[in-house]
Order: structure tokens, then C-alpha cells, then sequence
């Protein structure tokens, strides 16, 4: 299965979406990105599990032991500025991890139709490396494909993983056609999209939240 819902199996992630989600609690901005940032640390944990291995030899106070290891670190990326909180929180765990950065964003015409405007994007090498991209709104899906394309021309990836706080059923489904080798971690998965393209009942809008509204030039 290629798509984990990490509140499937009751946990502490329960708790933190309610708390992403609720409008009395969620105007705490600290505790909205620490809660996003809790997020990231348990998806950087499972995805630790399925990295590539190698042994080295320790020596403690008393003895020399093998041990196992993390053999190639991975490229942690996420698309500003909503992201930069969930990517944090995969950082604080993987924190030997070259980043690279996307900016994107939705440009809304006069009919409220967006595109997709992507601006900026640096990024090391991931040839080679597992790459994990970090995006709390996996909605339409459309920005987090073009983000994903235009990472992949710095090299191909020996894993692809994708971390979501909140995703749409449709959204999901896009990035599993798009990119079917990629591993989706998502905190759960809402049924809808609105005709404007957003989550819902989802949380609004995780920029917003974290850092204060935007005047979008």
C-alpha cells in the first residue's frame, strides 16, 4: 500500500488534527505550527524505517559494537511557505538531511479559476537519494506535481515520499497516477474538494495560520 493514513491507527495524531482543525484553538500560531511540526517528526520516524541500511562499527566506553545506520541521508523539500513548519518537524528527526526549497502558489483570475505560478526552487543533488517533500494541503494535487517535476530535473531519487497533514481523497488519487513509485504519509483524508479546490472540511488555509494572512502580489 502506497498511501499511509497515520490516524488510521489511534494516536497522539488524532489529537493534533483535531487541534489543527478547531477554529478556538487553531489561532494559536505557535501551537498550529508545533502541532504541524509533530506531524512531520512521526512521518520522519516511519519513513525512517524503510531507509536504505549500512553497519559501522562504535566504540563506547567499554567495547567496540556494529550497529546499524542510515546509509545515504535523504533531500528533505517543501513548497513555501506553508510547508516550512510540517518540513521542520521531518528535519528535527532527520536532521543530517540536505533541504531544498519550492516557491509556488495558486494565481486566482477574475473568476476565482487558479493556476499554478511557480517562482523559485533550489535543491541539492538527489541522485541517488531519497527524496521526501513536505506539503500540509495536499488538495488539487497541482502544485505538488509541478513542484515534484521540476525537483526531479536535479536527478533521480531511490525513494519518493510525500507528506501530507491533510489530503483530499481526489488530491491522493492524483499524485498515486502521476508518481506511483512515491510513498504518500498523510494525517488523514478528507472526501471533498470545494469548486474553488480546497479541503474540506479540511482546516482553512495553513499559511494563514501559521504566519498571518498574506497580502499576495
Amino acid at each position: 500500500m502506497n498511501t499511509i493514513v497515520l490516524s488510521e491507527q489511534f494516536s497522539l495524531i488524532n489529537t493534533w488534527i483535531n487541534e489543527l482543525r478547531n477554529v478556538e484553538i487553531q489561532h494559536d500560531r505557535m501551537r498550529f505550527r508545533r502541532n504541524m511540526e509533530r506531524i512531520g517528526e512521526i512521518a520522519a520516524f516511519e519513513i525512517s524505517k524503510g531507509l536504505e541500511q549500512k553497519e559501522i562499527e562504535i566504540q563506547t566506553p567499554l567495547d567496540k559494537i556494529t550497529a546499524k545506520e542510515i546509509a545515504v541521508q535523504p533531500v528533505i523539500t517543501t513548497i513555501l511557505r506553508a510547508g516550512v513548519p510540517l518540513f521542520q518537524g521531518i528535519l528535527n528527526y532527520l536532521d543530517r538531511a540536505d533541504c531544498g526549497f519550492v516557491a509556488a502558489y495558486r494565481k486566482h483570475d477574475a473568476n476565482d479559476y487558479f493556476s499554478i505560478k511557480q517562482d523559485y526552487l533550489t535543491c541539492p543533488n538527489i541522485d541517488g537519494r531519497p527524496l521526501i517533500v513536505a506539503d500540509p494541503m495536499l488538495a488539487t494535487g497541482a502544485s505538488l506535481i509541478e513542484a515534484i517535476k521540476d525537483l526531479l530535473t536535479n536527478g533521480k531519487p531511490t525513494q519518493l515520499h510525500i507528506v501530507a497533514a491533510i489530503a483530499s481523497k481526489q488530491g491522493v488519487e492524483t499524485i498515486e497516477k502521476a508518481y506511483p513509485e512515491a510513498k504518500i504519509w498523510v494525517g488523514v483524508i478528507d472526501e471533498q474538494l470545494t469548486s474553488k479546490g480546497y479541503i474540506t472540511p479540511g482546516l482553512g488555509d495553513a499559511g494563514d495560520l501559521s504566519y498571518g494572512e498574506k497580502l499576495q502580489r
